[in-house]
């Protein structure tokens, strides 16, 4: 008895992973700049018995569909010194999540949601929408307009400060609530190398905005926040 098409197929989970270089104010509301390292994880598809999330057997990027992906940041640890001398340090934070996009050939919108499994235990979440551009010979060109949120616990971490850091430094106390933080723009280029190597850069401005904008973090600082990183992605397509 013949096996059905789909029961024929193999399992199969598809990946990608960017690793390289950024550069960004060096905390959130900062005027300065420092270089760190960058880390991306995009989930493409799955396929395990009769379940199948995504398409682990289209392109690497970019993928046209509507589906669930991967939503990784890392955050540098913020040192209480300098300006922020009296303000208590923020450990490196990592965020883990997901979001769900819907993706064409020349447009995409996406919503994501990382929780800070370290340096805060707050939410964050993303929106955005983009242009492709897709040339014969791989590169694929993406741009368009972003929507940064955060809980509570993610604003009090990064823009608030408490009675106690009040008394040890120049800043008033300050207790910011969730919400909006950042409008920006970003634009960003992948040009691959081989079928499972590629480049993947991005350039972005982000302006603070609400309770972010107002902490006296960011007054001090700057409410426009630019940051650049470059990368190199490795796809995977794993059968099991």
């Amino acid at each position: 008895m013949a096996a059905s098409p789909l029961a024929a197929q193999d399992n199969a989970l598809s990946f990608s992973l960017t690793a390289g270089a950024r550069t960004a104010p060096s905390y959130f509301g900062a005027n300065g700049s420092s270089v760190t390292p960058a880390f991306a994880f995009g989930f493409t598809g799955l396929r395990a018995g009769g379940l199948q999330l995504g398409d682990p057997d289209g392109p690497a990027l970019f993928a046209p569909g509507t589906g669930l992906r991967g939503a990784v940041r890392f955050i540098p640890k913020r040192e209480g010194r300098n300006e922020l001398a009296g303000l208590d340090d923020v450990d490196a934070a990592l965020e883990l999540g997901m979001g769900l996009h819907h993706t064409t050939e020349t447009w995409q919108v996406f919503a994501d949601i990382r929780y800070g499994v370290t340096g805060h235990n707050g939410f964050a979440a993303e929106t955005g929408a983009n242009l492709i551009y897709r040339a014969d010979s791989g590169l694929v060109l993406h741009g368009g307009p972003r929507a940064e949120f955060g809980s509570g616990a993610f604003a009090r971490s990064y823009f608030g400060v408490t009675p106690a850091e009040a008394l040890g430094s120049n800043l008033g106390t300050y207790t910011p609530s969730g919400g909006l933080t950042s409008l920006g723009v970003e634009l960003g280029a992948y040009q691959p190398l081989t079928t499972d190597w590629g480049i993947t850069g991005t350039l972005r401005y982000d302006r603070l905005m609400g309770d972010a904008a107002n902490s006296p973090i960011t007054r001090q600082g700057s409410r426009d926040q630019i940051s650049a990183k470059i990368g190199l992605t490795r796809h995977f397509n794993l059968r099991f």
